[in-house]
Order: structure tokens, then C-alpha cells, then sequence
């Protein structure tokens, strides 16, 4: 669009040099409008603001839907809750997470968008472990492997690990028909 407006702007002044330039009376960058007997009028030639304008009207509509809730939600935190202060825990009370943060928004996110320290550590414990097994099972299958080519066993072509499981399955079906059967 803005190259249309270029374009448009240009070809519109080499129009009103031509005009301008015929008549002598009027500026080279001013358009010429004779629609009433008031004498002649200018208008004078501008490139398209909707773009600017029509970026600047979103810029500002989002930026307030965004702005005015969150200053509600903030401002009615700290009138209607306030900051925690500090007061002596109770004998046997274990606090909660979210409870050591002052600020009510914190103790907001704290207690249900993050997760707390504890948990943090927890599944980085668990992800360490996961990476533990995939080492040990690691060694092992190499393990197994250099058995297998030390004594050169292999597995023969026949033999298929996923088929045993319904190879399984099938005969105890047909041992239970020859139960029903009888002899």
C-alpha cells in the first residue's frame, strides 16, 4: 500500500508542476480545485497517515485491554489484601510455599502458576535418575554385546522378540480348547 502511495504522490506532482508551471499563479506542490465561485482553492497534496493511524489505534487498544485490567487487579490487591507481615508461626504448623512471599501477587503466582522449590528439585532428582537407568541399561546391553561376540552367539534370523508375546497368548487359547474339548 505504501508503494501506491508513493507512486500516487509522485505522479500527482508532476501533474501540478505541469499545471502550476502553465499558469504561474499558484505553488508547484499544490493541486488546483476550481468547484465554486469562491475563486480558486488549495489542496495541498499529503501522502496516506492510515496506516499510521490505523497502527497507532491498535498499538493504543491493546495496550489499554492489557493495561487497565491488570491496574484494577494490582490496585485492588494491595487495597483489599496488603503485603503479609510477619507474626510468630504457630507451634506445629508447617507453613505452605506461597506463604513467605509479601507481596500478594507473588503469593498469588507462588501458590498456583509456579511450582514451589521442593517440586523444582524433586523432577530434577527424577530427571537425574532417568538419566542414571538409561546409562545403566546402557553398560548393560554392551555388556551383553561383547558376551555375544566373545563366544559368537547371535540371534538367529528366526527369532522375532515382539512375536513371542501372541506366540504365547495362541497356545494358552488352544490349551484351554483342548481343556473344553476334553480327550
Amino acid at each position: 500500500m505504501a508503494v501506491w502511495s508513493s507512486t500516487f504522490r509522485a505522479l500527482g506532482q508532476n501533474i501540478i508542476k505541469f499545471r502550476g508551471s502553465a499558469t504561474g499563479k499558484f505553488p508547484n506542490n499544490v493541486a488546483i480545485r476550481c468547484m465554486s465561485s469562491h475563486g480558486p482553492r488549495l489542496f495541498p497534496l499529503a501522502p496516506s497517515r492510515w496506516h499510521w493511524n490505523k497502527t497507532k489505534d491498535l498499538v493504543h487498544f491493546y495496550f489499554m485491554l492489557g493495561i487497565i485490567p491488570v491496574t484494577l487487579i494490582i490496585t485492588g490487591a494491595y487495597i483489599f489484601v496488603g503485603p503479609a507481615t510477619l507474626q510468630e508461626i504457630p507451634e506445629g504448623y508447617v507453613p505452605k510455599h506461597w506463604e513467605y512471599y509479601r507481596n500478594p501477587i507473588s503469593r498469588f503466582l507462588s501458590r498456583y502458576v509456579y511450582n514451589s522449590h521442593q517440586q523444582e528439585y524433586e523432577k530434577a532428582l527424577h530427571a537425574m535418575w532417568e538419566e542414571g537407568e538409561k546409562v545403566k541399561l546402557l553398560a548393560l546391553e554392551k555388556k551383553i554385546k561383547d558376551y555375544m561376540a566373545q563366544n559368537l552367539d547371535y540371534q538367529a534370523y528366526y527369532y522375532r522378540p515382539a512375536i513371542a508375546k501372541y506366540h504365547r497368548y495362541s497356545r494358552q487359547i488352544s490349551e484351554e480348547l483342548q481343556a473344553l474339548q476334553g480327550d
